[in-house]
């Protein structure tokens, strides 16, 4: 094959330039974002008519659950990063010493998702070995989605109360890592704990207050309490500054 002459050399790197540039043009604008915001809104809006159904009680927590893990189970999660602007998000994150930090995005305005979304959304940051803290949910219906690094994820069933601790009985003990999805309801795997196993780890996050009216919240405790039969823990309630100090 002959030499390519400078002329056409310089020809082709201009090429390879100007197509490098577009890219670059079209990856900083919304060329590419105005593609994935219908994709990710359409997921949301979806999330949100089942929170919706749940709060009018149209089903119960427990097929919520089932409902949104099939949802999760289907997110493009590229799509999503977009959709958040996760980069820009996260560009000067620094996580707490002790705990999550909580990052509150904000979701452009798109058409076929609604502004005033019934479920609250944040995104956890975390280093290596803090923790999302143990803690059970009073009349709460959440979900958690990976989005970076990976987390030692552990769920609890919540069998009973007292005034001061909770029998609970472990149902999940794994690693979750980027893509997993998990749920909580009154109903079932109430008492959650995540621990990052990863720096610069995140999870997404959505959750349904007041799912029937009254009072709505978290329930802090230490589930390293005492064995009783049938694998279940007797665990003493705390508050989140002991949470934090334990687990944090």
């Amino acid at each position: 094959m002959d030499p390519i002459s400078r002329r056409e050399f310089q020809q082709q790197t201009l090429g390879s330039l100007m197509t490098w540039s577009l890219l670059q043009t079209l990856f900083s604008g919304d060329a590419f974002a105005a593609e994935v915001k219908p994709i990710a809104a359409k997921w949301l809006a979806e999330l949100n008519t089942m929170s919706v159904d749940l709060k009018g009680e149209k089903f119960g927590p427990l097929e919520w659950q089932k409902q949104v893990e099939k949802l999760f189970s289907r997110v493009d999660l590229p799509d999503l990063l977009q959709f958040i602007d996760f980069e820009k998000l996260t560009a000067d994150v620094k996580p707490s010493e002790r705990g999550e930090l909580s990052l509150r995005p904000k979701f452009p305005e798109v058409e076929g998702l609604p502004s005033n979304l019934v479920y609250g959304n944040q995104v956890f940051a975390l280093n290596k070995d803090r923790s999302v803290v143990p803690h059970g949910h009073d009349n709460m219906a959440t979900a958690f989605l990976i989005l970076k690094g990976e987390f030692h994820g552990r769920h609890y069933d919540r069998m009973e109360d007292t005034k001061t601790h909770m029998i609970i009985k472990p149902t999940i003990d794994e690693t979750f890592g980027v893509g997993r999805c998990a749920t909580v309801s009154d109903l079932k795997d109430n008492v959650h704990w995540f621990k990052a196993k990863t720096d610069g780890s995140y999870i997404f996050n959505i959750h349904v207050m007041s799912v029937k009216p009254g009072r709505t919240g978290r329930v802090y405790i230490d589930p390293e309490g005492e064995s009783l039969a049938g694998g279940r823990i007797r665990a003493k309630k705390i508050d989140h500054t002991e949470a934090n100090r334990l687990y944090g």
